[in-house]
């Protein structure tokens, strides 16, 4: 009998750039011109600390897309906010968008569906990494990365950037998703 992880891979790729970021609006500008949709974005590599933050993270996204209730206009700008736990866009792109200097990063893609009307009745699609797995491939390529062969870790750093200090270096990975988890969850309040 297969065992079945309870939370699927969110679609969420690690990439490493060939050399830090040094042109972030032509990073930027090459990255929008060739996705699919504003279904995709890039996130900074310690903005996301686990599958479950990132589908969390996702199934708000959802709820305020159903009822009409973004703060941004659209679903990539949408998911940074919440991510960084923030009410700003602005600091949603200064804690979780990519900045000068950096080496690695997500390309992320936010699927489109689920009803999210009922609490807890909303099914992850386990099929939605490897069903855009050639789509986000041939991203990474077209902006001169590589795939890095990585998941999703909670870590102190990550907390900084979102605003977090303060932290105790001894906690368990577990209380620091829990802290991602609180802070994305404040960005609703």
């Amino acid at each position: 009998m297969d065992i079945v992880h309870p939370v699927p891979w969110f679609p969420a790729w690690g990439i490493i750039f060939s050399k830090p970021i040094e042109d972030l609006d032509e990073l930027i500008e090459v990255f929008n011109k060739h996705r699919y949709n504003q279904r995709w974005l890039l996130l900074r590599s310690e903005a996301a600390a686990s599958e479950v933050h990132l589908w969390t993270t996702w199934h708000s996204l959802r709820r305020k897309e159903n009822s009409n209730k973004m703060a941004a206009r659209t679903p990539d700008v949408e998911f940074l906010r919440l991510i960084s736990g923030t009410h700003q866009i602005n600091t949603g792109f200064q804690r979780s968008g990519l900045k000068v200097g950096d080496e690695n990063a997500w390309i992320i893609y936010l699927p489109k569906y689920g009803d999210t009307d009922a609490f807890g009745k909303i099914d992850l699609d386990r099929e939605s990494y490897l069903k855009n797995d050639e789509a986000a491939r041939i991203l990474i390529e077209l902006i001169g990365s590589r795939m890095m062969p990585i998941r999703p870790i909670p870590t102190i750093k990550g907390l900084e950037n979102i605003g977090i200090t303060g932290i105790d270096v001894g906690i368990t990975l577990s209380e620091i998703e829990n802290i991602f988890l609180t802070q994305m969850a404040l960005s609703d309040l």
